[in-house]
């Protein structure tokens, strides 16, 4: 199933997230935030990913969303802005943020807030070197893979594990959390829970 890129496309994914009751987590728990950035890939939609620097103390390489920590008395919605545009110079204007997913607890105990956003113009994705090896603008319809999710038994995690396909990978929650709880409620309307899902134990180094 192809997205195409346009005002149809953002009206929907506007009207879904409106119409979900997302669950927040208010506690003292650090925070954080990432982007789920989508715009034009000749014509149809996409959204940015990234491959962590594989220099960093904590993460390192991993596939991610573009996000990070939100600094003190920052909300969700402006530290995906500021994280998008620090690390892959990718300017969002407030009335691109279309709307938030529900708050995931990672490994490390930090939760963390989806933000769903649009970017109307061309985009030019420039990689910080010191906070991503790689970027790329992956087609939404990706999310639509006929095997999607795909749950698999990991050896060191109680449950099975969701994966979610990436450029032609399988990756793992939380952002595969993430990607599908998008997949589901901002593009196809249909209310879908993550905070239960299992994140492998090296996600939390």
């Amino acid at each position: 199933m192809t997205h195409a890129f346009g005002g149809e496309l953002r009206e929907r994914i506007l009207a879904n997230l409106r119409t979900f009751e997302r669950r927040p987590i208010d506690d003292d728990s650090p925070r954080a935030a990432v982007a789920i950035t989508v715009c034009d890939l000749d014509g149809e939609a996409g959204y940015v990913f990234i491959r962590r620097s594989l220099t960093m103390r904590s993460n390192a390489g991993q596939y991610a969303l573009p996000g990070g920590r939100c600094e003190p008395g920052e909300g969700a919605a402006d530290a995906a802005r500021r994280e998008l545009a620090e690390e892959v110079g990718v300017a969002v204007g407030t009335d691109g943020v279309l709307g938030l997913l529900d708050d995931l607890v990672t490994r490390t105990g930090r939760v963390v807030t989806p933000v769903v956003c649009w970017v109307d113009g061309p985009v030019a994705l420039v990689p910080d070197p010191d906070e991503v090896h790689d970027a790329w603008i992956v087609p939404v319809s990706e999310l639509d893979h006929a095997e999607a999710p795909r749950w698999v038994t990991v050896r060191e995690v109680e449950g099975r594990v969701l994966r979610m396909p990436v450029r032609g990978e399988w990756i793992n929650p939380p952002t595969a959390a993430m990607l599908y709880q998008f997949r589901e409620v901002a593009l196809h309307g249909r209310a879908v829970r993550v905070h239960d899902v299992s994140s492998p134990r090296w996600t939390g180094r």
